[in-house]
C-alpha cells in the first residue's frame, strides 16, 4: 500500500472515530438531560445519583478523546507516549492509556 493510501486510510479512520465519538456523546449527553429531571420519587435517588455520576464521567472521556483528536495527541498514551494499540481503540475509543499503563494506574 503506497503511503498515499496509507494516509488516505488512516484519515478516514480517524473521521469514523470522531464521529463515534460525537455520537456517544450526544447519546451521554441526553441521557444526562434525562436523569436530571426530577422524579419525585426519593427511592430512586441513589440510584439516580450512581447514574449521574457514571455518564458525567462518561461525558468526560469522550470530550477529552475529541480533544485529543483536534490536537493530534489522540492515540497515544499519556503516560509512557507510546502509541497505544488500534484493537484497543477500537474497543475503548476514548482510551488515555495503553494496556501496562492502564494496569499500574489500577483502573
Amino acid at each position: 500500500m503506497t503511503t498515499e493510501l496509507q494516509d488516505q486510510a488512516e484519515q478516514h479512520r480517524l473521521t469514523m472515530l470522531r464521529q463515534t465519538l460525537t455520537d456517544q456523546f450526544a447519546v451521554q449527553t441526553a441521557r444526562l438531560t434525562e436523569l436530571t429531571a426530577d422524579t419525585g420519587d426519593p427511592a430512586e435517588a441513589h440510584t439516580r445519583a450512581a447514574l449521574l455520576a457514571a455518564t458525567r464521567q462518561s461525558l468526560d472521556h469522550l470530550a477529552g478523546a475529541l480533544r485529543r483528536l483536534a490536537e493530534g495527541s489522540y492515540g497515544r498514551c499519556e503516560r509512557c507516549q507510546v502509541a497505544i494499540p488500534a484493537e484497543r481503540l477500537e474497543v475503548l475509543p476514548q482510551a488515555r492509556f495503553c494496556v501496562p499503563c492502564q494496569q499500574r494506574t489500577g483502573g
